[in-house]
């Protein structure tokens, strides 16, 4: 019986801890047996409160000895607690597997177990807890890691994408694939969340112009020009640079750089390709094209992106 814990604290995300929770209980339907023994607990015990007003028994973390422990995300303040912080220190020593959801890597980041590894989080917090812990390398891009035994993910609903991950590396691709059909979920689900990200931003109040986002997501290789994007959008010319302006604060052109600029982060962080090719990938003219922009975006050309991230990575 493998025994998994779910940390909370007040202020916790109700769908942080019950999509994980969930995922992990579906695997007795899957299988016809009971794997998994599952446990919430808290730094005290007792009833926690959830950012939605949800009260929540758990027990004391210490009265478990656990396999797999999940620090699940919310309000950031509430778990920075001394005595938060204290239970976490002594559950990362303890379990042999250790990962976090949502905000919740920023009460394990404080454990110091992140230092000098990849972690996810949500990608609207990402900038804070790269500032908050500089030797962390934060990945905007990744729906979740795994790192040296460590994962995190990013928000929310990726708990579920996380735990359908520990799920197979537990029992196999074909229980993973059978639990997430019971979820009715993807069982893999394609690109990162930068492209969220970028469209969160962004925010378009219309079904028209969020179409013309997505329309650019999906052809960043091909050229974009504005009058392509009014198409999409079905839109006249005039009538969408007014309505994109808007609804986004940003030109298209910029809008379609700055998804260009996130796409082209990921494949740099993640994979071996040449900074020209990806600046081909993306649809950028040129790779210089491509450093100037990511300057303008991020403070640092990708070269230098990429360096920081082998530098991380081999340490």
């Amino acid at each position: 019986m493998h025994k998994v814990g779910f940390f909370i604290c007040n202020g916790h995300d109700a769908l942080d801890l019950a999509g994980p929770l969930t995922a992990f209980n579906q695997v007795a339907t899957a299988v016809k047996h009971t794997p998994y023994e599952l446990h919430i607990i808290s730094q005290s015990g007792g009833q926690i409160i959830g950012n939605a007003g949800l009260p929540v028994l758990t027990k004391p973390a210490g009265q478990v000895e656990l396999d797999t422990v999940l620090f699940v995300g919310g309000d950031i303040s509430c778990m920075q607690t001394s005595a938060n912080i204290a239970a976490a220190k002594q559950l990362t020593k303890h379990t042999p597997r250790v990962a976090s959801v949502c905000t919740g890597a920023f009460l394990l980041a404080e454990t110091g177990i992140l230092n000098g590894r990849r972690a996810a989080t949500h990608w609207r917090y990402m900038s804070q807890l790269q500032s908050l812990f500089p030797l962390i390398r934060v990945d905007g891009d990744s729906i979740y890691i795994e790192d040296d035994g460590i994962w995190t993910s990013a928000g929310i609903v990726a708990g579920i994408d996380l735990a359908l991950a520990l799920i197979e590396k537990d029992m196999g691709q074909e229980v993973a694939r059978n639990v997430s059909r019971l979820l009715v979920v993807p069982y893999r689900r394609s690109g990162g969340q930068s492209q969220f990200s970028a469209m969160s931003q962004m925010e378009p109040e219309s079904d028209r112009i969020r179409i013309a986002l997505n329309f650019a997501r999906e052809h960043l290789v091909e050229g974009l020009p504005v009058e392509r994007l009014a198409e999409a959008a079905r839109l006249s010319l005039r009538q969408f640079g007014r309505a994109f302006l808007r609804e986004t604060g940003e030109t298209p052109a910029r809008a379609v750089e700055r998804l260009r600029v996130e796409a082209a982060r990921s494949r740099l962080l993640d994979g071996s390709e040449s900074i020209e090719q990806v600046a081909r990938a993306v649809g950028f003219v040129d790779s210089e094209r491509m450093r100037r922009a990511f300057v303008k975006l991020y403070g640092h050309p990708p070269q230098s992106i990429r360096r920081q991230s082998r530098l991380l990575r081999n340490r």
